[in-house]
């Protein structure tokens, strides 16, 4: 059987769309494009209006392009909007995150589907519920030099802009013995760097009766086992991060990447309570100078969400100011948009959209800024990369250092997919690797 997958989204739904391909290839389908697949699996992303629009588009085109496709739909947009989804041309099934470790078996059937008017989709959403015991299909070890290991699915939050509680149910964790063991199955494997993901990485182990700072236990479990590979952290949100996890970041600069994403979302006091957050801009403040003064070289990226109902000028002038005074590698910036199921949706005080897009220039401007600093810091330094496994479209080599900054390093044919040092040359970007 010739078959397809197609993602969207974040990164932890891209590693479930490389994870889906990889277990339909060992199942024995051929995998390839779009145009000739019997069937086509497509991982649609619904953290916004836009999201859903993309998925959708997606589908049609490929009804389009291959008329005779089955189409199955997942992801997080097949549990928003499965009825949409299943009226959608050339789609035989819709499947929702907690069947994604059934792919293979939904793949078949879906071989063996009718199409046409008088055909009904198969669908079969939900089943995120707590208690369940997380399934989650095995990490892919060879597609990048480094390897997503999610542990964790699901929120038991709820921000008043996020829809993924709905579609990823509340927060349901993988063991720790059968995280262990996966890490190991990928260090044997050749993995240069593993990053521990899930939609809220800092809850891991509560439906299992750990309790805070279970996050910073899970990792010090995984130090024995990390060999030659290293380990990176995705998102945590700043109140989850203790003085026993940047103690561990500290101590181990073999084994842990310097970097610590933690989303802020704005730095208004106001706001945050009107998101629902669970901190204030002191915590994250305090948090971001105490971690770069005990971590040298530590690299702090955040998010932030420009324009949420009720930010006024002086709100957002507060967020520029905090975020330009803070050492900070970078910013991701998002512009607020109404998604309809979320708290938000139901706001008053609108920001207008001419005033959202000038926020986020702004931001984007002191992203900018810090990023350039970051790199000057670089220069002439000698850091711990892994080197991406091959070439881009225009022949160069790139590396990723521990602290997640892109460097180019030249003809790296020898060094592909592999963990080395490199020196970071006078404009912070090229890098020499060392022999």
């Amino acid at each position: 059987m010739r078959a397809a997958v197609l993602g969207f989204g974040c990164r932890l739904n891209a590693s479930e769309t490389e994870a889906m391909a990889e277990a339909l290839a060992r199942a024995g389908a051929e995998l390839g494009d779009v145009a000739d697949a019997e069937v086509v699996v497509v991982n649609g992303c619904t953290i916004t209006h836009e999201a859903d629009r993309d998925a959708a588009a997606a589908v049609r085109r490929i009804a389009r392009s291959n008329p005779g496709a089955r189409i199955v739909v997942t992801g997080c947009y097949a549990e928003s909007a499965a009825a949409q989804a299943a009226a959608l041309p050339g789609v035989v099934a819709v499947i929702g995150n907690a069947a994604k470790p059934d792919i293979v078996a939904h793949v078949a059937r879906a071989a063996e589907a009718k199409r046409g008017v008088d055909a009904a989709p198969d669908v079969e959403i939900g089943r995120l519920r707590r208690g369940v015991p997380l399934r989650v299909l095995p990490p892919v070890a060879h597609a990048r030099a480094r390897a997503l290991l999610k542990v964790q699915d699901g929120c038991d939050y709820r921000c008043a802009f996020c829809i993924v509680p709905s579609v990823r149910g509340p927060s349901r964790s993988l063991a720790a013995d059968e995280i262990v063991l996966r890490t190991r199955g990928l260090v044997e494997a050749g993995v240069a760097e593993i990053v521990l993901t899930g939609v809220h990485l800092g809850t891991w182990g509560r439906d299992h009766g750990h309790g805070r700072g279970a996050l910073t236990g899970l990792v010090a479990a995984l130090l024995p086992v990390l060999g030659a590979s290293r380990l990176r952290l995705s998102s945590v949100d700043p109140h989850e991060v203790d003085g026993a996890l940047l103690e561990l970041l500290a101590g181990a600069p073999d084994h842990l990447c310097r970097h610590l994403h933690l989303p802020v979302q704005s730095c208004d006091d106001g706001v945050l309570a009107r998101m629902r957050r669970g901190h204030r801009v002191d915590d994250f403040t305090t948090l971001v100078r105490e971690a770069t003064a005990r971590i040298p070289g530590l690299a702090i990226s955040t998010d932030v969400i420009v324009g949420f109902p009720g930010e006024d000028d002086a709100a957002f002038e507060r967020t520029l100011d905090v975020l330009a005074a803070l050492p900070l590698a970078y910013l991701h910036v998002f512009p607020y948009s109404v998604r309809r199921g979320t708290a938000a949706a139901h706001m008053s005080d609108a920001v207008p959209p001419t005033v959202i897009r000038a926020r986020a220039a702004a931001l984007r401007a002191v992203s900018e800024a810090h990023a350039a600093r970051f790199r000057r810091a670089q220069i002439g330094r000698v850091l711990d990369v892994v080197v991406h496994r091959g070439a881009d479209r225009r022949g160069q080599w790139w590396a990723r250092s521990d602290h997640d900054v892109a460097l180019r390093v030249g003809d790296a044919t020898s060094h592909a997919g592999r963990r080395v040092a490199a020196r970071v040359g006078a404009d912070g970007v090229e890098a020499q690797i060392l022999a």
